[in-house]
């Protein structure tokens, strides 16, 4: 007869939630190694000291230079260190600033991408330009020493790494080249200021984020979840150095389509050794996957709206000389058409980990040898939000 499964045990009763004991199993090598314990999908306090200690102190990636083209152009994030505003000023550079009135806190802007002349609050009208200074601030000449300059929107940092913007609101972190790594180098070649965003979706998702983030880093579900469209996929682990895993698939054809199906693309010129020849899935901590193939990328965020909910955020990108090309709407349709299945596939199978995960018998179990660096993103994890 099989053994029986062990006991869940309560971390309450057991050490406390932050006990290393509880995750020493994870951080030993792949083949004995055990998977996080449930609580760390489900648990309100694991979740908080996640966001203080993974998300808030770290940089969040939020888009593309090419998504904010003209002045004014703005991009609003919520993330979570709160929401964001994006913008590009009339001298051309793209500035961040917390998206909160100074007057009462109130937002700015919603959610989303547009043109502006200025930023304007909808609650009293305190008006900024952009560049962030207050110009407008009705009746508050009446108050003893107001002065607008003292009242401009609070600045974010913002740093660009070919064309792609990230943002930090902690001023001690390192530069963000350094904070990547050797990723900053090894993936130069796709050169990234020359992509545009084309087309983004959001889905809202009833599980912890880092069930989709995992599932995002193996191939181990592909032969069954998607058994009928992307089918049995098949990678090598990356030797990373830096805040950034991944897996590599060798193909020498893109798999932005789906199989059997070629691709209409050129291969991005500039590509040269392992790039050339196939595809990375990264994972960028803590939740950003950059998905680099030869003819594209895709780049998706798990945004943790709370212990059990996550916002999927995707942007579809090509390089500039494909967007110009004749057709290229049309042909961009067999690869919107292949990433859409694959991501609601994957979207639906992440609910259905999450409500097993609720188990009061739930108990970390074996990674698979296929599930190399699933191990490596809860390493970080664990070191980051638990220490060593």
């Amino acid at each position: 007869m099989p053994a029986a499964p062990a006991k869940a045990s309560s971390p309450a009763s057991n050490g406390g939630l932050f006990d290393p004991a509880h995750y020493a199993a994870t951080l030993g090598e792949l083949g004995a190694a055990r998977t996080l314990p449930a609580w760390c999908y489900t648990d309100g306090e694991f979740h908080r000291r996640e966001m203080e200690r993974c998300f808030r102190p770290n940089w969040h990636f939020i888009g593309h230079e090419s998504e904010m083209r003209e002045a004014g152009d703005y991009m609003s994030i919520d993330l979570a260190i709160g929401p964001i505003l994006a913008v590009r000023g009339k001298d051309g550079e793209v500035r961040a600033f917390a998206n909160t009135c100074r007057h009462r806190g109130a937002r700015l802007i919603e959610a989303g991408q547009g043109t502006c002349k200025t930023i304007s609050c909808p609650y009293h009208a305190w008006t900024y330009n952009l560049t962030g200074e207050l110009r407008g601030a009705p009746s508050m000449n009446e108050v003893p020493g107001f002065t607008r300059e003292d009242w401009g929107l609070i600045a974010i940092r913002l740093e660009s790494y070919e064309g792609f913007l990230w943002i930090t609101a902690n001023p001690d972190a390192p530069a963000l080249e350094t904070y990547l790594g050797d990723f900053a180098e090894r993936f130069r070649c796709y050169d990234f200021a020359a992509m545009r965003v084309v087309r983004r979706e959001t889905y809202d998702v009833p599980c912890n984020w880092k069930v989709l983030a995992e599932n995002a880093l193996e191939d181990y579900h592909t032969g069954t979840v998607h058994a009928g469209s992307l089918g049995q996929q098949h990678s090598v682990p990356v030797q990373c150095s830096g805040n950034w895993c991944a897996l590599y698939m060798p193909q020498e054809t893109s798999i932005a389509v789906l199989p059997g199906e070629t691709a209409p693309f050129p291969h991005i010129a500039s590509l040269e050794g392992e790039p050339a020849h196939g595809t990375f899935f990264t994972m960028l901590y803590p939740n950003t996957q950059f998905a680099c193939t030869q003819d594209c990328l895709w780049c998706v965020t798990f945004h943790p709206l709370g212990p059990e909910h996550t916002q999927v955020r995707v942007a579809f990108c090509f390089p500039e000389t494909t967007v110009a090309r004749p057709g290229f709407a049309q042909d961009a349709e067999k690869y919107f058409h292949r990433w859409i299945i694959g991501i609601e596939e994957d979207n639906g199978i992440g609910p259905v980990q999450q409500e097993g995960l609720r188990s009061i018998a739930s108990v970390p179990g074996p990674y698979g040898p296929r599930e190399f660096t699933v191990h490596e993103m809860n390493k970080w994890i664990i070191r980051t939000v638990i220490g060593d």
